[in-house]
């Protein structure tokens, strides 16, 4: 028998109250009656007996009832109770998940959250099972199920530390959800069916604004694993960051005069004066002229930065900032896509009725997009390296056999040939082309016009007009075409046809490349073409079906983004990551994925070298601690959102001896006994006084 509050027992103490009332006994209890007393001599009373206890039942009855009060008052229970009572402490399966973001870089975070693993760590029990995973933009397992069975129970929790000690915070952003369900299907993996202790995952993280929960919201969260959260706080509140606003391509404008920040301070910061500046690589100080800035907590400012004119710098600061971690953007012009294009024929380019004139005024450069149209005679091969460069080859009339021969191996080898003849006559030039005897064309001239009347939407070059939206191509008329027969060409695949049934667009492979023969011109001698809006549009179409791409490559990139490499055929290429030496890559390497920190990142293949500027992800900026409460929103139920620390022993054995004696309730069987005592002693005492009393005083 045990008790909650032991000491009402000393109530029992009141026990010797009735033992003192029965020694006293203030008069006689017999009387005898006597004659006048006025004649006798005073003596004191002698003593005959000690006084001694009578009617022992009774007081034995009064005891038992102080002692019974005593006992309830003390709320007594029964430590061992196995029908009812619960395990103290079960035994725990556990993973602790632990945020390794750029956002746990900030002073203070990284050293608390390390601290909060470390005990969670150090309270495991040898029942318990541990696992330790760290996140960022991935989700790493640094200590298993496995390996926590493996190893000694005196010597699980110290490895398990040192294992988290060799990680560090990097420069991810915080993807949250891909890791809390990764943790999740860690402990249903287990497959232990015999298990029935308790599933839990410890998120110690600052639970950032930036963090990203999306994933989170369509699963489903198993109801046997709670969630509970320790908030990693740092040093100092609030953070003020730095982005770089692209433009609507994802680029930074190649000219560079003028770049555009934004500044965002967090909601709990105490800063709200800033500047922002150039600086050069391994430099604080400024360039040029600083530009202040007001920035209240819980909102963003947009600064237009001109860029300097007699310095090279290659990064925008932020001062004024207690944080420095996302301080800093890299910026650095991005290398317009080179488009080298070839025109086959006898065009001039002040000809303004000439294919050429459209095409050229079809193409031109812009600042993501360096077009390089290169005009080639029709009597004479062109320049070495001509051919084999050019994303698309335009051939307009008849070739010579040199000419055609030199362009028939360039399609072979994988190149794009956009055939346009004038005349019937120069189908010959595609026979040859074809390797064909020759192929038959007769020139046809409508009355009015003819018009495209059948496309096929499904081909690669009409896949951007699907839409209904941009379908419609009954607004281009031709004058006049080439009339062919394309069963008469093998492998020939009608892409549009006329509204007479004759065909207007065909795509004929050859080889590793292939030919788009039009049967009828863009200039407006044959046609509307070169006027409609669908010109321009279907000879990017061309070239990006081509296998050539026309997104310029941007020189900004974000932190564990995939860069492209330089194309050189045969060159091994080599990155050179910020503050190290060059790396040399594996042969075939077309992405670079190892962008881990901010930087600029020098690629080199042969004598092509380009510099990528890689910045911090703007989400992780947004450093104000979001409400726990967002995580139940979006389905995963926290446990404990205040992250309240461990219960001691000493307590929890208090609030097991206050469950169980809340269970047991034995304090209302004592009150029970002691009214039965009472009312029994009641009775005796009743029962004592008439045996006593004489039966004519009772009358009386």
């Amino acid at each position: 028998m045990n008790f909650l509050a032991p000491l009402f027992l000393a109530g029992a103490a009141a026990i010797a109250l009735p033992i003192f009332f029965h020694l006293i006994r203030r008069t006689t209890r017999d009387r005898l009656p006597f004659s006048s007393l006025r004649f006798l001599r005073a003596s004191p009373p002698r003593m005959s007996q000690r006084s001694r206890l009578e009617n022992l039942f009774l007081l034995l009855l009064r005891c038992a009832a102080l002692a019974l009060l005593a006992a309830g008052f003390a709320r007594p229970f029964l430590r061992r109770d196995t029908t009812t009572d619960t395990p103290l402490n079960p035994n725990r399966r556990i993973t602790v998940l632990v945020d390794t973001s750029a956002s746990m870089r900030r002073p203070g975070v990284w050293e608390d959250a390390r601290a909060k693993a470390a005990a969670l760590l150090r309270q495991a029990q040898p029942a318990d099972e541990f696992a330790v995973f760290t996140f960022d933009r991935s989700t790493i397992p640094r200590f298993s199920f496995d390996e926590w069975a493996r190893t000694p129970a005196g010597e699980r929790s110290a490895l398990a530390i040192a294992r988290l000690d060799d990680s560090q915070p990097g420069w991810s952003a915080t993807h949250l959800g891909d890791a809390l369900i990764a943790a999740a299907e860690s402990l249903q993996d287990q497959g232990d069916t015999a298990f029935t202790g308790r599933k839990e995952i410890v998120l110690i993280t600052d639970l950032q604004e930036g963090g990203r929960l999306d994933r989170v919201q369509g699963y489903d969260w198993p109801k046997d694993i709670a969630l509970r959260v320790e908030i990693a706080r740092p040093a100092v509140p609030g953070n003020a960051g730095l982005q770089i606003i692209n433009d609507p391509h994802g680029t930074v404008a190649s000219t560079s005069t003028v770049v555009r920040v934004r500044v965002t301070n967090a909601a709990d910061s105490r800063q709200e004066q800033f500047t922002v500046a150039w600086a050069r690589s391994g430099s604080d100080v400024p360039v040029g002229t600083p530009q202040e800035i007001y920035v209240p907590p819980g909102q963003s400012r947009t600064v237009s930065l001109p860029a300097p004119t007699n310095a090279a710098p290659d990064r925008i600061m932020l001062q004024g900032d207690s944080e420095p971690f996302d301080n800093i953007v890299y910026v650095f012009p991005p290398e317009p896509v080179q488009l080298p294009i070839v025109f086959v024929g006898e065009d001039t380019q002040e000809d303004t009725k000439q294919p050429l004139f459209f095409l050229r005024r079809a193409l031109p450069s812009t600042p993501g997009l360096a077009v390089h149209l290169t005009v080639a005679s029709p009597a004479a091969p062109a320049a070495p390296g001509v051919l084999d460069s050019a994303a698309l080859i335009v051939a307009i009339g008849t070739l010579d056999a040199p000419a055609a021969d030199a362009v028939r191996s360039a399609v072979q080898s994988g190149k794009t040939l956009l055939f346009a003849p004038r005349r019937a006559e120069d189908f010959a030039t595609l026979a040859r082309l074809l390797g064909l005897p020759t192929i038959v064309a007769e020139e046809k001239k409508p009355a009015t016009y003819v018009m495209l009347g059948d496309l096929d939407f499904r081909h690669p070059l009409l896949t951007a007009f699907a839409d209904p939206r941009f379908s419609d191509f009954t607004r281009i008329h031709f004058w006049k075409y080439r009339r062919i027969d394309p069963q008469a060409i093998p492998n020939a695949r009608k892409v549009a046809s006329f509204d007479t049934g004759d065909p207007a667009w065909l795509e004929v492979p050859l080889q590793k490349g292939r030919i788009i023969v039009l049967t009828s011109g863009w200039h407006p001698e044959d046609s509307q073409f070169a006027l409609s809006t669908k010109f321009v549009p279907l000879l990017f179409s061309m070239i990006e079906s081509g296998g050539a791409s026309l997104r310029p490559m941007t020189a900004v990139q974000l932190v564990d983004a995939p860069i492209l490499l330089p194309e050189n055929p045969g060159a091994s290429v080599a990155v050179r990551p910020p503050g190290a030496e060059p790396v040399p890559l594996p042969d075939g390497t077309t992405r670079f994925t190892e962008a881990r920190a901010p930087g600029i990142y020098e690629f080199t293949a042969g004598n092509t070298t380009r510099k990528i500027a890689v910045n911090l992800d703007p989400s992780e900026s947004l450093t104000a601690p979001r409400n726990p409460d967002d995580l139940e929103r979006v389905g995963a139920p926290v446990a404990d959102p205040t992250a309240k620390p461990a219960l001691s022993p000493v307590r929890a054995a208090q609030l097991a001896a206050a469950e169980a004696e809340g269970r047991q309730k034995l304090w209302r069987w004592f009150l029970i006994a002691t009214l039965v005592v009472l009312l029994t002693e009641t009775a005796v005492a009743g029962w004592s006084l008439r045996k006593r009393t004489p039966a004519g005083e009772i009358a009386a």
